[in-house]
């Protein structure tokens, strides 16, 4: 029968099914309200699919599978779980484990990308729909697993249709998914539908339907069979109404009928023969396979892909409202008895068979969430838990499931139901241990204002207690968050002074990582030092990657970024291998942001939006914004000033920067260099001022120290040095107690460029003698402000090889402003200077580029993709487009076309010249 009023809709749906078949994939989001034609849809996109040949898996949401881990999952892949050699043995192992059938334990993305390339080598052979109706009913890493792979499928033959009812808003909800909302039928698509199931209806009674029915397909055909005659009564709301129709038709099906109904409205998952022979315990007597037919005559039932389903979500509520609380208690007793082969299946209806507590059928539920985290089921294990609390009698061990239920969630990025969680949670039923533990999932997902003291002591005592009961790695792990919260907000020293008087208690070895990491974030002049001293010599065991990742991280913050880049590649590159998706956001986010100043941009920009993109994928908003404030850097750096100054400005505006100062000095620093790039030195030393303000939101002490030689361009360009006199000179103290490479770095050029012209020589000589190799950033720009004070002072020829250092370093990097500048000054010397030649680098996308890196190196588009969670067709399609915009012709290629433009020899580099004196600074200095 023909769909009425659809004809938007379904235009969507061929046009998506269309571009699936052409190579260029995509998913749509189906929404809408019980009965307002969701199922239809999807029947139109299966039917539509089907005649043009292209092959449609289904999965199928229910409620008695929510708690199941990947149910949904297995539902869809079975067809195609026969074909798994296609998988590299690490994929196919991750997938078996998913489904309980291998003692790996798998994570959510490697999960995401064995399910992409099944289905991708299925699609090579013949397009592929993917349709999920009830998806708000599927179990999370179902949900979870379809997101991952609907988000990439732009080079894929394969659709995705899912559908959600209206009411489930954070079902699929910012995925950045293509949404398709149906809203009711207007009066002349109403009518239609009413005229092809109820037709020469009185006219006062299809008045009535059609008022009543206001536009719900489901009710313009159910109505007409409650509403027998005009005075039937409007006592009901649409879907009450609707389901007491479905209702009278149930309770009208024979006794045999009524006992399988009344079965699959408990399980819908249950085999036909446990499903019979479960009806036949209800009746008393045999119950054939031929007593299903009266229901599917009825319109309640109905076979799809091979599975016995209620024709709508409505008919399995009305037939288990219908059914007695007695009766229902016995369906789910004897459906945990009929299931005694699965045991997660006979958790749970143990559980609802359970009326108050029940500490067996609690401890069952416990395992079965035991058994989902070993399948990589967070989410699942989270319900289990939540629910087995609710069932036990002991109120410290109903504390203690709602603790690790919390912490699950917090873990799967769930913050809305660890907060939910932790809220039931009775620390005095637990121990200091619990209290701990407590206050550490309350600090991840409810951290308040970071600039909260007393919760640093909190968190500090609970330290203490801790280490009391012998837990030295939960105290500290509640020292690493006090710390952090310490230096994320720029909080004084003796805040920090207290943290590691804590930690000195805890008995770490003098090289733990963790102590390192403590130290360097608590308190950063009094043991930084020792801490830069200590790094090169620390090595955390083999795969401990959150132990380099504490070391890289205290890198960072003292500003050796040198040792923090290569730490933190290490760290990125085993997050990755074992999925840590979160993590490696956090981890790229931060190795970005100091690799601006270590060169190498175009793969700082892959870094930055990768780190965004598995930000925004995996929850981790406020390494979203951290990225942002990166890539607003980057951009200011780079000279693209509209860009910086609009991505720091959303930075500082949105909620989440509140008090963590570390990401809004990137942003305001990320404005102020936008200014000096276009000229207005005025605003940017008022911006730039800022960042030195203790008093101000965006001061930090360790980063603005990082701004230093941006506040002296504005200061020296906008005539206002005694303006910063100040600020250097605290600079210069804290250099003196602290051997920060960054610092003193930025320092030395600071010094330098407000030096009087007396005193330049010198400086510029001490900034000089510092080690440049691996600070491309600094050396150009030393090099650009030595050739400009050579210049003023007419000393000509002196200046042109700096200023030909700093237009090449300048030109490497992509910073196209300050290239500018060095062209300007050295045509100011008499010497012209070509137009920039655009890098290959800067040709390509994030993605593109990073891609390109990997195959030059030697690695095979299938190990590309487990790096970069892709397929390896999107692999493979990115090279296509790369070559071309390379001016290659193959994978061979690629390795000279991304090789930087060679350093130039000794004597026209920064770092290889001499610093400035009595004679000549370079040695080729004359023409």
């Amino acid at each position: 029968m023909a769909m009425h009023g659809r004809d938007r809709e379904l235009s969507m749906v061929e046009k998506l099914l269309g571009e699936a078949r052409a190579g260029r994939g995509g998913a749509l989001v189906v929404r809408g309200h019980a009965g307002i034609g969701k199922t239809m849809v999807l029947v139109a996109a299966r039917d539509s699919a089907a005649a043009s040949g292209m092959v449609v898996l289904q999965t199928n949401g229910a409620e008695a599978e929510t708690a199941l881990p990947f149910a949904g999952l297995h539902q869809l892949l079975a067809p195609l779980l026969g074909n798994l050699d296609v998988l590299t043995p690490r994929l196919r192992r991750t997938l078996l484990g998913a489904f309980g059938q291998d003692d790996l334990r798998p994570d959510l993305f490697t999960v995401g990308l064995a399910v992409l390339e099944l289905l991708g080598d299925r699609a090579a052979r013949t397009p592929l729909l993917i349709v999920a109706e009830d998806a708000h009913w599927l179990d999370p890493e179902t949900l979870d697993v379809l997101v991952f792979v609907a988000r990439r499928l732009t080079v894929e033959p394969i659709a995705a249709v899912l559908a959600v009812r209206a009411q489930h808003t954070d079902v699929l909800a910012r995925t950045g998914l293509d949404g398709l909302s149906l809203g009711e039928l207007d009066d002349e698509a109403a009518r239609r539908v009413l005229d092809d199931h109820a037709p020469g209806l009185p006219a006062r009674l299809r008045a009535r339907i059609l008022r009543e029915a206001a536009g719900n397909p489901l009710a313009l055909v159910e109505l007409p069979r409650l509403l027998a005659s005009e005075s039937a009564p409007e006592l009901l709301p649409l879907n009450e109404r609707l389901e007491s129709a479905f209702t009278d038709r149930f309770e009208q099906m024979p006794p045999g009928t009524r006992a399988v109904l009344a079965v699959l409205a408990a399980d819908t998952g249950c085999p036909l023969p446990a499903l019979l022979a479960i009806a036949g315990v209800l009746t008393g007597a045999g119950v054939p396979a031929e007593a299903i037919q009266p229901a599917i005559d009825a319109g309640l039932l109905q076979v799809q892909a091979q599975r016995l389903r209620f024709r709508h979500p409505l008919v399995r509520s009305a037939v288990y409202r219908s059914v007695s609380d007695i009766a229902r208690l016995t369906i789910h007793a004897v459906l945990a008895d009929a299931l005694a082969h699965d045991p997660d299946r006979r958790a749970w209806h143990r559980s609802a068979a359970t009326l108050g507590a029940d500490d067996d059928v609690s401890a069952d539920l416990e395992a079965a969430a035991g058994r989902a985290l070993e399948r990589g089921a967070l989410g699942v294990a989270v319900t289990g838990l939540d629910r087995a609390s609710e069932l036990t009698t002991d109120a410290a061990r109903r504390s203690s499931l709602l603790l690790r239920a919390a912490d699950l969630a917090s873990q799967a990025h769930d913050r809305k139901a660890a907060v939910r969680l932790i809220a039931r949670v009775d620390p005095r039923q637990g121990d200091v241990l619990d209290r701990g533990r407590l206050a550490v999932v309350r600090d991840l997902v409810e951290p308040g204002d970071v600039r909260d003291v007393a919760r640093i002591d909190e968190l500090c005592g609970h330290a203490l207690d801790a280490q009391a009961a012998g837990d030295t790695g939960l105290a500290a792990m509640l020292c690493w968050r006090a710390a952090s919260r310490c230096w994320w907000a720029g909080l004084p020293a003796e805040v920090g002074a207290r943290i590691t008087t804590v930690t000195d208690k805890l008995g770490l070895a003098v090289d733990d990582p963790r102590a390192l990491a403590i130290a360097a974030y608590a308190q950063p002049d009094a043991f930084g030092p020792d801490v830069l001293r200590r790094l090169p010599a620390v090595a955390p065991g083999p795969g401990d990657v959150d132990g380099l990742h504490y070391l890289g991280g205290a890198a960072l913050i003292l500003g050796d970024f040198v040792q923090a880049s290569a730490i933190m590649t290490t760290v990125a590159a085993g997050y990755r291998a074992q999925g840590r998706a979160a993590l490696l956001a956090r981890t790229l986010s931060s190795a970005g942001f100091i690799r601006l100043w270590l060169g190498r941009w175009p793969a700082v920009r892959a870094d930055t939006e990768e780190a965004e993109a598995l930000a925004e994928e995996t929850g981790e908003q406020f390494w979203v914004v951290a990225a942002r404030a990166s890539r607003a850097l980057h951009e200011a750096m780079a000279g693209n000033s509209a860009e910086a100054t609009r991505l720091a400005d959303a930075v500082l505006a949105g909620p989440l920067v509140t008090g963590v100062r570390f990401a809004a000095e990137a942003a305001q620093h990320a404005r102020g260099v936008a200014a000096n790039a276009e000229g207005r030195h005025e605003e940017a030393l008022a911006i730039l001022l800022r960042v030195f303000d203790p008093a101000d939101s965006t001061h930090h002490l360790d980063m603005s120290g990082w701004a230093l030689p941006d506040l002296a361009d504005a200061a020296v360009r906008s005539g206002r040095r005694p303006d910063v006199r100040a600020i250097i000179g605290q600079a210069a103290e804290r250099a003196a107690r602290l051997p920060s490479p960054m610092l003193h770095r930025s320092l030395a050029y600071a010094k330098a460029v407000l030096a009087s012209d007396d005193e330049a020589g010198p400086a510029f000589e001490a900034a000089f003698a510092l080690d440049h190799t691996d600070w491309p950033v600094h050396r150009a720009r030393l090099s650009l402000a030595y050739g400009t004070w050579l210049r003023r002072r007419k000393r000509i020829l002196e200046s042109r090889p700096p200023l030909r250092a700093a237009r090449d370093g300048f030109d490497e990097l992509g910073a196209h402003v300050w290239g500018r500048l060095a062209r300007e000054e050295l045509r100011a010397s008499g010497e012209e200077s070509t137009g920039r030649a655009v890098r290959s680098g800067e040709r390509l996308t994030a993605q593109e580029l990073q891609t390109a890196m990997l195959a030059a190196a030697g690695l095979s588009n299938r190990e590309i993709g487990q790096r970069l969670f892709l397929s390896h067709r999107t692999v493979s399609s990115h090279l296509y487009r790369i070559y071309p915009k390379l001016g290659i012709s193959g994978r061979s290629q690629l390795r000279a076309a991304l090789a930087p433009v060679p350093e130039q020899p000794p004597g026209r580099g920064a770092a290889q010249g001499r610093p400035p004196g009595q004679g000549p600074a370079w040695p080729d200095s004359v023409d």
